[in-house]
């Protein structure tokens, strides 16, 4: 299967070169097999995320890497662009992805996005607003969440 062989080839490009401030790996559940993975985010310096721990689950398909893999926060987050049930948008997990992204990419995008919310394409339109509105606001919140639910 494809599949199998290039996810494992992304497990070992990981384990030599992992992207700063991740690391992602099979899921500790022997039922899981090589489709599902934990991947964890430490918050970004300069963040209202930063000293944060945050970890998502990864689900591969099975046409991996012709299809994304499904990214979802596990750790409860205050983000504009991540909802309560921890999906995230961010084009290349959808309409952007490209065989040619690997988990890697994918890890630092999202890191990104922690530093750089994108507001314009929210999925929790209510913090875009006070993120926009009020930044002094949506920071102390965004840490308020992290201390809480991410230490």
């Amino acid at each position: 299967m494809a599949a199998n062989k290039r996810i494992n080839k992304e497990l070992m490009d990981l384990q030599k070169d992992p992207p700063a401030n991740c690391s992602a790996g099979p899921s500790a559940d022997p039922d899981a097999g090589i489709f599902q993975w934990q991947a964890t985010i430490v918050g970004p310096e300069g963040s209202p995320y930063a000293g944060g721990v945050f970890n998502l689950q990864i689900n591969f398909p099975t046409d991996y890497p012709f299809k994304p893999p499904k990214v979802q926060f596990t750790t409860k987050i205050y983000h504009c662009n991540v909802n309560a049930n921890g999906s995230i948008c961010l084009d290349i997990l959808q309409s952007q992805w490209s065989p040619a992204l690997t988990i890697s990419k994918v890890l630092l995008s999202i890191c990104s996005l922690l530093t750089d919310a994108n507001p314009d394409d929210p999925l929790v339109p209510e913090i875009a607003k006070v993120y926009k509105s009020d930044r002094v606001k949506h920071d102390a919140t965004a840490k308020e969440w992290t201390q809480k639910y991410a230490s």
